[in-house]
Parts: structure tokens; C-alpha cells; sequence
């Protein structure tokens, strides 16, 4: 049963973090992807809806191995907010999302602008606006719009550029970065 807290840490979440260091006091020997070395045996993501309210605050990733029920949890959070339509959300992105917080060495969480977006809500948003992609990986559960309001749209861009996992796009104009795990580019100012 995925579990979305609106006042912190999920139960689950709260259990995982509970079996993590017990975990991680055994010494052992990590694969994870290049862009997370020293990232330690634990990931973690944090993140707020401004347009729902809801909060997600969880361990997906312990030991080398995703954990199933966090993915769902975030899949979730990160659904169309409007209509409710779901795609689970490729964990290349959200390793992306949670090494450039980890780089930028903040507590304070994402607020989550946009993550999957179903295909009326992409033409939707196409209609109003030129900077919307007919085919934008948001429609695959490949992307996220973030903000942080303790660090700059520039700082966010080159923590997740550091990566070098995905596409980093600054709108500084809109106060977001977004981030995916497509071909390695950058845009915007």
C-alpha cells in the first residue's frame, strides 16, 4: 500500500531508515552508478507538492538494491496532479534527482513542480506554451521540474549537469531546473 505523508516521513519510510542503519553498519562494498560514488549505501529523497501538499521523505535505495515500495511511493507523488494518472518514474531519474540534493548539501526538500505528465495535460500545457515539448520525457516518467528556494536556479543546474546523467534545463525566468535521465545536454539560462 503506497503511503504519502502530509506531515513528514511515511511510516514505511520511517521503518526503512530504522533497517538502513543497522545496514549500514556493516562495511560493504557499493555499485552504484558513477554519478553517486561516495553518495554512500543509502539514498534518499525528499520532496513537497505545492499543489497538493502532500510530502515524501524516503529510502529507495539501500545496499545496491532499489527498494520496490519507495519507487511506488514516489511513482505516485510524482503522478499527474491533474488528473491523477500515474507512470512509474525511472529510477535514472530519481538517482538524478537525489545525487544533485545530495551535491548541493541542503535538508531543505524539492518542491516538485512537474514529474509524469499524462498526454492531455503535455498538450494542454503545449497550447499555452511554447517551451512545452510535443514529445517531452515528463510523458515517460523520464523527467522532473524542481525547485529549491535556498539555492539558485544556476546552483541546482550545475549540481545536476555534475551528474552527467541526463538533461539539465534552467528557467530562471520560472524559478525551476528541470532534470532528466535523456541524452546528456544542457539549456536555457
Amino acid at each position: 500500500m503506497t503511503q504519502i505523508s502530509s506531515s513528514g516521513i511515511s511510516r514505511r519510510g520511517l521503518l526503512t531508515a530504522f533497517a538502513a542503519t543497522a545496514v549500514a553498519a556493516a562495511p560493504t562494498y557499493s555499485n552504484a552508478a558513477g554519478f553517486l560514488r561516495g553518495g554512500g549505501d543509502i539514498r534518499r529523497l525528499r520532496m513537497y507538492s505545492g499543489r497538493t501538499g502532500e510530502r515524501i521523505d524516503t529510502i529507495y535505495w539501500i545496499e545496491g538494491q532499489y527498494i520496490g515500495g519507495a519507487i511506488e511511493e514516489i511513482t505516485r507523488f510524482m503522478r499527474d496532479w491533474r488528473n491523477g494518472r500515474t507512470l512509474q518514474i525511472d529510477t535514472r531519474t530519481i538517482d538524478i534527482m537525489a545525487a544533485a540534493h545530495n551535491l548541493m548539501d541542503v535538508s531543505e526538500p524539492y518542491m516538485l513542480l512537474s514529474g509524469y505528465r499524462s498526454p492531455e495535460t503535455n498538450a494542454m500545457l503545449r497550447a499555452n506554451s511554447s517551451g512545452v515539448a510535443r514529445n517531452s520525457l515528463h510523458l515517460r516518467g523520464q523527467a522532473a521540474d524542481l525547485r529549491l528556494s535556498s539555492r539558485s536556479v544556476s546552483q541546482m543546474a550545475r549540481a545536476a549537469q555534475s551528474c552527467q546523467g541526463g538533461g539539465v534545463g534552467r528557467y530562471s525566468g520560472s524559478n525551476f531546473v528541470h532534470m532528466d535521465c535523456g541524452p546528456v545536454r544542457a539549456w536555457g539560462s
